[in-house]
């Protein structure tokens, strides 16, 4: 232990001895030890030093931090306790561990993580806790490293390297032997592994797995972000390969076996840029006033086996992904884009959800059964839209029916409580080069909702018929996809918060009165400037939807049983499903519920990285376009404010940035968290979630994927904020050069 009787020639504090004996007591917590052992180790020579040492130490009992084991003898309180839990790492070094028994998180200094890194599952034992601090420990054994891969960009030296990480959880930069470069040169984006870290290192050592390109190639950057997240950026050549060799015809057994529907009017409608038909619909007349209405899904598991090379592979990936500027699929392109895709003139094999529909969109019947059919036609939803709103274009009648019947469907969804969450998604025009040369907003419409509504109630069906059975029998085993009531304490918050902008939310009564004023708030906001926040702000109280096998229903479609069936090219599910549908269907056993609640936890947590990714990528693609207006003034709407700055999002394009607090002017401004608002304490200037301000773009940094701005026109502060003012000197100093 080091001296700690006299600091820099003068005699030590109250404050600097309480936390020498702290940490005495934390590096020993084992044992007990006397006021002779701490002079000595603390090396308290003087009496006013003990004096001091034995009132703290007296403090420290009292706190119930230490005991006194015998009269002088003293050991940490209730130390030693271990929990195991993840750990959660932070740049500032105040890392945190949530253990896994529920209980409050506990702060694990950087000196006492044991180079454990974010997310890794780990055991920690607990300090001796002072009354009014918080719980504190140290990582005692590493269980389980949940990432040791990192992207970043090479900055290489003469005889070594790092990767310069874009990683905020990881506080240091990884030191690369030159050896273990791969050829990588300096400013390549690389993903590098590491492959140890020694306790007295500061650096982890890590070694170069692959090497992305050029930092700021648009191919760099997409598969850094894929990287980022565990994810594939290449498809195994093997796996290629065992697709190539399925054969293109369809045997004529295997049509025998199926209903042969090739002769109804079918067609498929998908965005204009899409090669993967999954779902197509058939319609024709039964007699006055009935239908049949065909949903046909593409049948992945007839050429998919359980358990070969290809899906392993599926269900190693879970789900497609989609970037800005590309799609990594699930499925190899032979599949996905050619032997599965519903196209237009060649004959297919689907699963299907017939169903016989009234004129008042009444469900009378319907059957689950494999068949044979022939998409006669390729629309987009823009061709779609414009039969719809015409009246004019091929198979208008067919269109326009199942338009009408779709929007049937929908006004009951919602009367039965369904929550309406459509949003405006922003999208790119990109050139060549993958650069984004426009920004433009999709909108969903009613050639979109007609899908939606036959796919919503094609899955419904599907889980129904499997889940829904006599209180006396039990369910066979399917993944449902599920998702939960809201959290009760931020919906109050929601209610709470809305009030300001003179909106009412019901946050009691049943789930369709709760979910009916829900959809009266989210129609209320239409149009108006506090929109998206007020949509930003609702969709935080909901909980996530995901998989599993024990249904608990979708809250947010209001429906009692529902599963995913209709996507089986690009989500893993969806072939589970249609797995056990043909078990069942056959007379097979319900499956092993383990087994396949793993598989959809698999599922869940890939979901939400595709989807992390996905927004990781628009958020690159914001940066890259606002690049190009640096310098200009934009109208901006405050989106979210935080204790370090307000966002700002800009009207015409929805890029979000942030203005620094520092650069709000001259006035101390403190966060009012109830409120969602800053306000200076000299001026009582008040920023507002909702406020329209005058920005000017100030950066834009494509490595962090963050954009910087600052208050312009009528909105700038009186005095110039502190890092203009730097740019200013900066300048001046360099002229004078």
């Amino acid at each position: 232990m080091g001296k700690a009787g006299k600091k820099g020639g003068k005699r030590i504090t109250k404050k600097e001895l309480t936390a020498a004996l702290i940490d005495l007591f934390q590096q020993n917590p084992n044992d007990t030890i006397t006021y002779k052992q701490i002079f000595a180790r603390l090396d308290l020579k003087t009496h006013p030093a003990k004096m001091l040492c034995t009132d703290i130490i007296a403090d420290l009992v009292f706190d119930e931090y230490l005991k006194e084991v015998s009269r002088g003898s003293f050991k940490p309180y209730n130390s030693g306790q271990v929990l195991e839990g993840i750990f959660q790492r932070k740049t500032n070094g105040k890392n945190s561990f949530i253990p896994d028994d529920g209980g409050e998180p506990v702060m694990v200094a950087e000196r006492n993580s044991a180079h454990a890194m974010h997310g890794d599952r780990v055991k920690v034992a607990l300090f001796a806790r002072r009354r009014r601090k918080n719980k504190e420990g140290e990582v005692i054994e590493i269980v389980e490293r949940a990432n040791d891969t990192f992207v970043g960009t090479l900055k290489v030296e003469k005889n070594f390297a790092f990767l310069l990480t874009e990683n905020r959880t990881l506080a240091n930069d990884i030191f690369i032997p030159k050896t273990r470069l791969k050829n990588g040169k300096d400013g390549d984006k690389a993903v590098v592994k590491i492959v140890e870290w020694p306790s007295d290192y500061k650096n982890p050592i890590g070694q170069v797995v692959d090497i992305l390109g050029k930092t700021g190639e648009n191919n760099a950057e997409m598969h850094a972000i894929l990287a980022e997240y565990g994810l594939p950026y290449s498809y195994p050549a093997n796996v290629e390969k065992a697709a190539l060799k399925i054969p293109e015809e369809i045997d004529p057994k295997e049509i025998a076996r199926r209903k042969d529907m090739r002769g109804i009017t079918t067609f498929t409608i998908d965005p204009r840029d899409a090669k993967d038909f999954d779902d197509a619909l058939s319609i024709r007349p039964l007699k006055a006033g009935l239908w049949e209405v065909g949903v046909h899904i593409a049948d992945v598991t007839h050429y998919v086996k359980e358990g070969d090379i290809i899906d392993k592979e599926a269900l190693r990936r879970a789900t497609s992904v989609y970037l800005v500027d590309r799609t990594i699929p699930m499925l190899p392109e032979r599949l996905c884009n050619q032997l599965c895709s519903l196209r237009p003139d060649e004959d297919k094999l689907a699963y299907s959800v017939i169903f016989t529909i009234n004129d008042r969109a009444e469900v009378k019947d319907y059957e689950i059964i494999h068949t044979l059919i022939r998409s006669n036609r390729r629309f987009t939803y823009e061709e779609a839209q414009q039969i719809i709103e015409t009246g004019n274009g091929d198979y208008n009648q067919e269109i326009l029916t199942l338009n009408k019947l779709a929007q049937k469907l929908r006004e009951k969804r919602f009367s039965a409580g369904s929550i309406d969450f459509d949003r405006v998604e922003v999208k790119f025009e990109i050139d060549e080069t993958g650069k984004p040369i426009s920004v433009y907003f999709k909108e969903a419409k009613e050639s979109n909702q007609l899908i939606e509504e036959f796919m919503l109630l094609a899955n419904r069906t599907v889980a129904a018929h499997i889940g829904k059975v006599p209180r006396n029998k039990k369910a066979k085993v399917i993944p449902y996809r599920i998702h939960d009531v809201p959290d009760s304490e931020k919906l109050e918050n929601l209610k709470q918060f809305i009030v300001k902008f003179g909106y009412k939310l019901r946050t009691g009564g049943s789930q369709g009165e709760v979910n009916k004023s829900f959809n009266k708030l989210l129609t209320d906001v239409k149009g108006k400037k506090e929109q998206a926040l007020i949509e930003n702000i609702a969709l935080r109280a909901m909980q996530k939807a995901k998989y599993s096998t024990h249904n608990i229903g979708h809250y947010g479609l209001g429906f009692e049983y529902y599963t995913h069936f209709t996507s089986p090219i690009r989500r893993y599910p969806d072939m589970m499903v249609h797995r056990l549908l043909t078990r069942y269907s056959d007379g097979g056993r319900t499956a092993s519920a383990s087994k396949y609640e793993e598989l959809c936890e698999h599922s869940s947590k890939m979901e939400q990285l595709a989807a992390s990714a996905e927004r990781s990528s628009v958020k690159y693609k914001q940066v890259e376009f606002m690049s190009e207006h640096v310098g200009q003034t934009y109208d901006g709407i405050i989106s979210s404010i935080t204790e370090w700055g307000l966002y700002v999002e800009i009207i015409e394009n929805k890029c979000e940035g942030m203005i620094p607090i520092r650069n709000l002017g001259s006035d101390y401004f403190e966060f009012d968290e109830r409120n969602y608002c800053l306000i200076g304490r000299k001026t009582h200037k008040r920023y507002n979630l909702g406020d329209t301000l005058k920005i000017r773009v100030a950066c834009a940094n494509l490595e962090k994927k963050q954009l910087d701005f600052e208050l312009a026109g009528k909105d700038a502060p009186e005095i110039e904020p502190y890092h203009a003012v730097s740019r200013k000197k900066e300048h001046e100093k360099r002229r004078r050069k």
